[in-house]
C-alpha cells in the first residue's frame, strides 16, 4: 500500500509539472519552448549519467528546450517506468525519449503517448512494435554486434579453447539479451572448441545482486571454467568483486560490458581482458536532436547505431577509448 501511495504522489507531481500547457508541437512544428521527458532505465550507472549529459548538451545548443530527466533509481522497477510514461503523457510534454526496461511491457504506454500526439523516441534498448508507427525511431548500440565483439575478444585471449561462464543480466532486457546472443553466436562461429556454462543465471539491477549471482556461479562451477563474460555494468562489476574474493581475478580470462571506476581499475590491472564500450553521451545527444528534427517535420532515420568499441589493457589510454571510458569527463570538455 505504501508503494502504491508513493507512486500516486509521484504521478501527481508529474501531472502538476505540465499543467497549463496548450501548444501542440505536432500541429505547430514548434522548435523552441519545448519540454522533453527523458526516461532512462535507472540513475545510478555511469552510463545513464552520460546519457543525461548528452541530452542536456543538445538542449543547450538549441536553447529554450527543457530536459526532464526522471527514472526509478534502480533498473528493476518496470511498473514505475510505466507510470512515469503515463504521467508524462498526462502532463502533455512535447516528446518522450525512453530506454525501456522491458521490450514488451512498455509497448502499451508508448502507444498511449502516440495516441495523444506525443512522439516517442526509443534509445539504448529496443522496444517491440513498429518503428514509424509505435515510435519515431531507435537510437543506440547495435547490441548484437557489440556482443559479437565481446565473443571475438574472449575467444582470442582464451586462444580458442576452454570453458566460459556467462552471467546474464535480466530476462526482460532486450539490449542485454541481444548482447548475450551475439556473444554466443561469435563463439559458435569462430571458436567452436570453447564451451559455455549458461544455467542461465541473472545478475539483476545492482552490483550487490550481481556479486551474489556471480558467487553462486563460481561456487557451482569452481575449477571448471577459464573465462567469463558479463553483458552490462552491474554484472561485470559484481563478477569482478566475486573473482577478487576468490583470488581468481587475473587468472580467469574476463570480458565485460560498460565501465565504471571499479571496472576501469580492473582493466588497468589486467583483471579484465576487455570491456565493450558504448557511447551513452551520443545516445542522449542524438535522441534530443532527432526529436527536434521530427517535430520540425524533417525526416529522421528509423535506426541510428551509436557505435561500440573494445577497451583492452593495451589501448586503455588511446584518445577514443579514453573518451568512452570517461564519458562524463569528456562531456565537460565538450562544454555540456
Amino acid at each position: 500500500m505504501r508503494f502504491a501511495a508513493a507512486l500516486s504522489v509521484l504521478a501527481a507531481g508529474l501531472l502538476v509539472l505540465g499543467c497549463g500547457k496548450s501548444d501542440s508541437p505536432e500541429a505547430g512544428g514548434k522548435t523552441s519552448g519545448l519540454r522533453f521527458a527523458v526516461i532512462p532505465k535507472g540513475l545510478t550507472h555511469e552510463h545513464w549519467k552520460a546519457v543525461e549529459a548528452g541530452a542536456k548538451k543538445a538542449a543547450t545548443e538549441v536553447g529554450n528546450v527543457e530536459i526532464i530527466y526522471k527514472s526509478a533509481p534502480k533498473e528493476d522497477d518496470t511498473q514505475l517506468q510505466i507510470n512515469l510514461v503515463e504521467s508524462f503523457v498526462s502532463s502533455r510534454v512535447d516528446g518522450i525519449i525512453l530506454a525501456p526496461l522491458s521490450d514488451q511491457a512498455l509497448v502499451r504506454p508508448v502507444r498511449l503517448a502516440v495516441q495523444a500526439k506525443i512522439p516517442v523516441i526509443i534509445f539504448d534498448s529496443p522496444l517491440a512494435g513498429q518503428v514509424g508507427k509505435d515510435f519515431v525511431c531507435y537510437i543506440g548500440t547495435d547490441n548484437y554486434r557489440a556482443g559479437t565483439l565481446a565473443g571475438q575478444r574472449l575467444g582470442e585471449v582464451m586462444e580458442g579453447k576452454g570453458t566460459v561462464l556467462l552471467l546474464r543480466y535480466a530476462e526482460s532486457s532486450a539490449s542485454t539479451r541481444e548482447r548475450e546472443q551475439g556473444f554466443l553466436d561469435a563463439l559458435k562461429k569462430d571458436f567452436a572448441d570453447i564451451a559455455v556454462i549458461d544455467p542461465p543465471q541473472y545478475a539483476g539491477a545492482d552490483v550487490n545482486s550481481g556479486k551474489k549471482a556471480a558467487e553462486n556461479m563460481i561456487t557451482a562451477h569452481l575449477g571448471k571454467f577459464e573465462g567469463v563474460f558479463c553483458p552490462n555494468e552491474t554484472s561485470a562489476a559484481g563478477m569482478l568483486i566475486a573473482l577478487e574474493d576468490r583470488q581468481l581475478a587475473g587468472k580467469a580470462r574476463f570480458v565485460g560490458f560498460d565501465a565504471n571506476p571499479r571496472v576501469i581499475a580492473g582493466l588497468r590491472d589486467r583483471k579484465l581482458d576487455g570491456v565493450v564500450l558504448q557511447d551513452p553521451f551520443k545516445m542522449g545527444y542524438q535522441s534530443v536532436k532527432q526529436m527536434l528534427d521530427h517535430l520540425a517535420g524533417k525526416p529522421v532515420p528509423p535506426s541510428t547505431d551509436t557505435g561500440a568499441a573494445v577497451a583492452t589493457p593495451e589501448n586503455v589510454d588511446s584518445p577514443e577509448i579514453y573518451r568512452l571510458l570517461h564519458p562524463l569527463e569528456a562531456a565537460v570538455s565538450r562544454g555540456s
